[in-house]
């Protein structure tokens, strides 16, 4: 029977530390997450390889190491509130909220939603608040955020999501045409000012508006 915290720490040594992610918070909060229960009892024992697997509805939980590098440029802090794009299985979230003060994470497939939000209380995220619905408007009701990171990728960002960026807040997404989508970290610098630097190629599912 694998040892699921033994091959957390080692994952989070060999395939996050060892590959530039330094922020502790971010390492700590990794090293926290049991992500062998955000899958299927049928991966389970393919939690800690550093790779994203398949959920339902034909969704991805993201590799862990793409979520330790949003997660560290999104600079998350105790204090902060943070916004995700597309919750999935609650994982990434989970993440975050070992960090942030509160988070807020939005999908449009209903079903995940009550998937994420079942996990995360029973997991003990209090501080996690799982909305179902469009996360291309953001979610005004809360903002401005802190942080924004979305787990979709867009040709365009979404005007809703620089709005809702708190001034110095940071928003984290892949930008661009699939197949050619880069880790932008865009920050909102002041009233309608934005600067914005690539991080890494990337992968993710498209953007979709609409509920599920």
């Amino acid at each position: 029977m694998i040892d699921y915290r033994a091959a957390r720490l080692r994952m989070v040594e060999y395939q996050i530390a060892r590959r530039g992610i330094r922020d502790l918070a971010v390492l700590e909060a990794l090293s926290a997450v049991p992500r062998e229960e955000f899958v299927t009892d049928a991966l389970r024992d393919y939690a800690y390889e550093d790779t994203t697997l398949p959920i339902a509805h034909g969704q991805t939980i993201s590799q862990p190491y793409i979520v330790a590098l949003m997660a560290q440029a999104a600079e998350l802090t105790g204090a902060g509130k943070a916004l995700e794009i597309g919750a999935g299985s609650g994982y990434a979230a989970a993440v975050m909220a070992e960090i942030a003060g509160h988070v807020v994470t939005i999908e449009r497939v209903a079903a995940l939603a009550e998937l994420a939000t079942s996990r995360l209380q029973r997991l003990g995220y209090a501080n996690v608040e799982v909305i179902s619905g469009d996360g291309t408007a953001g979610y005004a009701g809360q903002a401005p955020f802190d942080a924004i990171l979305s787990a979709a990728g867009t040709r365009k960002v979404p005007t809703a999501w620089k709005e809702q960026l708190a001034i110095g807040g940071r928003l984290v997404l892949p930008l661009g045409p699939l197949g050619d989508q880069k880790l932008m970290k865009i920050v909102r610098t002041g009233d309608n000012d934005y600067s914005q630097r690539p991080l890494v190629d990337v992968r993710f599912v498209p953007l979709i508006e609409g509920p599920g």
